[in-house]
């Protein structure tokens, strides 16, 4: 028999006796084996293990975990304060990666530990539904780094309930969040601040929506600012204030009352529960000013106010605040010259006007400015009788006439008809210009409409009543100058101012010869007048009627030299006898 040193599994010496093929072993010593490897049976890789600290260094610590051999940690898997806290003796819990490496040693890691034990606590709070508390770290595309134990993507569309312009603004600031996704395999952790948002807003809204009645006044904050008005926030819920309930003034725009922010109280003017809709006032507060308007503003009043605003038809002016009036540009001065508001008042002038009517119901009140001073137009009839020869100042020219100007508020008009008696004329810029100090006839007065009519032609006498039915009789004939040709006929100026027309049937062309082809303008032309109608302000004209007296005079011509001496054989014998011997 031979005894032999051997090593057992847990590290423990013992002594074998071999006796031909039998093998003796110390009971002691298996019982402390199986002891030992049914220790290691927790000890699994992947797993969290708790550790003893045999040792500090300052490259790191040395812990046991139960293990044959010990393993060691590095101090930058600590903080600062962690590592300085450390003793040796201590216990702490530690990630096993790896049993044994190809050296023998074992891999610990005390930050996947510390991972793995924020995850699990995460998965708790998870699934419990519980906030946590998120600091931004930083912005990356579609959203933001946040940490909340460890690092977690908070999308753009999480952040609030409306989209976030600046999202730079929001790094190192922490808010409460919720986890809505988790996958520990890739390490992902999506978490969400709207959906905590959401929840308060749900809970404000129900509890605001239960406690709104119509004709209450409640307090909000303003929330947004459009062209149309201010979306109020009464907690949980969005209310319209329309900029036509803002006040009981004109207002051009909401921001010149509210700015996002401010604290405001509002009336409920109408609640919709159905698709809940809140309507609000803000003017409502207070007390209807055009409620007494019919009182304070009748007709006639004379009224002191400011220019509120101006447009191309008038000025609006304030009376007092929530009522306005309309001066219109016809109600600004006796003048009927000034095509723009601006030429008399200005924004802020302070305005003597009268009251000439009064629309309570569509909260109207037409005012005039020249009511304040003497009308012009009740003694035009005493000043300017019809038939005055009256001096003015070209002040405008339109298409159908010219308006002067003859004394202060008091224009006239010379219609285009009324600028001369013979000549055609396109428009009156022909004649006149703008500035230009003329003569003219006053022809007709409207006082009730304020009108003034006035001719220029009337300055001398008509032609057609005077020297044309003189000059120009029915029968003779005149010689004038071609001014244009036409398909009907030619026009012929007999004199200054005068035409008169030849019909193409009294021209007398030959079949197929066109008049344009026969006559030139400028052209001096012999004609018969065959007509002369003064009402209507023709002369009729006639070439072959002319032409035809011509010949007739011509042959009458022929005819009377042959009845002074008959001819005969005799005649003509002694005729040609005289002229021989001559």
């Amino acid at each position: 028999m031979s005894n032999e040193q051997v090593v057992t599994q847990s590290g423990i010496s013992k002594k074998i006796h071999i006796d031909g093929d039998f093998i003796a072993d110390d009971p002691r010593m298996a019982e402390m084996d199986a002891l030992y490897a049914e220790s290691f049976k927790n000890l699994e890789e992947g797993s969290i293990v708790q550790g003893t600290v045999l040792s500090i260094e300052r490259q790191g610590i040395l812990v046991d975990i139960g293990y044959k051999s010990e393993g060691s940690i590095a101090a930058a898997e600590f903080t600062k304060d962690e590592f300085e806290k450390i003793k040796v003796g201590d216990t702490i819990m530690i990630y096993l990666e790896q049993r044994e490496d190809a050296e023998g040693n074992i891999l610990l890691s005390k930050e996947k530990a510390d991972k793995m034990k924020v995850w699990k606590d995460l998965e708790q709070v998870h699934d419990r539904g519980e906030i946590v508390e998120g600091k931004v770290l930083s912005r990356i595309k579609g959203g933001m780094i946040v940490d909340i134990g460890i690092k977690a993507f908070l999308p753009g569309s999480q952040i609030d309930l409306r989209p976030v312009r600046d999202l730079d603004q929001l790094v190192g600031k922490s808010f409460p969040m919720k986890i809505i996704k988790m996958n520990q395999k890739r390490g992902n952790i999506v978490v969400s601040r709207r959906v905590l948002l959401e929840e308060t807003r749900d809970k404000k809204r129900q509890s605001t929506l239960s406690n709104l009645t119509e004709g209450q006044v409640v307090s909000g904050t303003v929330k947004n600012i459009t062209e149309y008005g201010a979306f109020i926030d009464l907690g949980g819920i969005d209310g319209l204030l329309h900029i036509t309930d803002m006040s009981w003034g004109r207002v051009n725009h909401p921001s010149e009352l509210f700015m996002v922010g401010d604290k405001v109280d509002v009336v409920v003017l109408k609640y919709d529960r159905e698709s809940g809709r809140v309507s609000l006032g803000y003017k409502q507060k207070s007390p209807d000013p055009w409620a007494e308007v019919e009182t304070k503003y009748a007709i006639g009043t004379r009224i002191k106010g400011k220019v509120a605003s101006l447009t191309d038809y008038g000025a609006f002016v304030e009376l007092q605040p929530g009522i306005e009036g309309l001066v219109h540009i016809s109600e600004m001065t006796w003048s009927h010259e000034i095509r723009h508001p601006s030429k008399l008042v200005a924004v802020g002038d302070m305005i003597e006007a009268v009251v000439l009517s009064l629309d309570k119901k569509g909260r109207k009140i037409s005012l005039g400015m020249k009511q304040v001073d003497h009308n012009p137009w009740e003694v035009i009839e005493k000043k300017f009788p019809v038939g005055t020869k009256v001096e003015g100042k070209v002040r405008s020219i339109t298409d159908f006439g010219v308006f002067v100007g003859i004394s202060d508020g008091i224009d006239g008009l010379i219609h285009i008809s009324d600028l001369s008696w013979t000549r055609h004329i396109k428009h009156p810029s022909e004649i006149f210009k703008k500035g230009q100090k003329i003569d003219a006839v006053v022809l007709k007065i409207d006082r009730e409409k304020e009108r003034l009519s006035l001719g220029f032609k009337q300055l001398t006498p008509d032609p057609w009543e005077t020297t044309v039915p003189e000059k120009f009789k029915a029968g003779t004939s005149t010689t004038g100058k071609i001014t244009k040709i036409t398909e009907f006929g030619v026009f012929v100026e007999l004199a200054e101012d005068i035409e008169g027309l030849i019909h193409i049937s009294e021209i007398g062309l030959p079949v197929g010869q066109k008049a344009e082809d026969t006559f030139k303008p400028g052209a001096e032309l012999t004609v018969k007048i065959v007509k002369v109608d003064t009402a209507e302000r023709k002369i009729g004209l006639s070439l072959k009627e002319h032409k035809r007296d011509a010949e007739n005079a011509e042959y009458s011509s022929y005819m009377k030299g042959q009845s002074e001496e008959p001819r005969t054989l005799g005649s003509e014998l002694n005729k040609k006898k005289d002229r021989n011997q001559a």
